[in-house]
């Protein structure tokens, strides 16, 4: 690029080139500037790449985010206010009592009663884990490999209830 449309004292944006284009020499117009942005790093492509495959999946992964958004939660919690692991302790038994109310009002047999169970004692899982992440700190002991392992169980368990969908009524 020549000295004459390189630019030297205008300030731009990081990523952006700005070149000017000198003034006619017979003609009295404004002169104009062509803005052409920086090619995108291999890094931001590969960000934007597993950006859109996470957006595109959104619903499956459904789980796994919520899981991971527990985390964070459950530390600040900790931090803040560790007895309220004591206040979220009791909400671990309403996975019970609903698979309790469940079976009196419309008692179920086989697979049904097994998918209720199923879900029951992860839901149960999950809560008690809350509950003791606030109370503890989420990565205390063995909190982290129950959390990995709830995280496993529930994605798997909503992947086979999606399983009947096709990728495209997903998303």
């Amino acid at each position: 690029m020549s000295s004459r449309t390189r630019t030297r004292a205008v300030k731009t944006a990081a990523g952006v080139h700005t070149v000017r284009i000198p003034r006619q020499r017979g003609r009295r117009s404004d002169p104009f500037v062509i803005v052409v942005p920086e090619r995108p790093s291999l890094t931001r492509e590969a960000f934007g790449f597993i950006g859109r495959a996470l957006w595109r999946f959104r619903r499956a992964l459904a789980p796994t985010a919520l899981a991971v958004l527990a985390l964070p939660v459950t530390a600040i919690l900790h931090v803040l206010a560790w007895w309220s692991g004591l206040l979220l302790a009791p909400v671990a038994a309403a996975p019970l009592v609903w698979l309790l109310v469940m079976q009196r009002r419309r008692p179920a047999t086989g697979t049904t009663l097994g998918w209720r169970t199923g879900l029951a004692a992860l839901a149960v899982t999950a809560s008690a884990w809350v509950a003791l992440a606030a109370g503890f700190g989420p990565l205390a002991g063995p909190l982290e490999l129950l959390w990995l392992l709830t995280l496993i169980a529930a994605q798997t368990v909503w992947l086979i209830v999606r399983r009947t969908q096709t990728p495209e009524e997903i998303v």
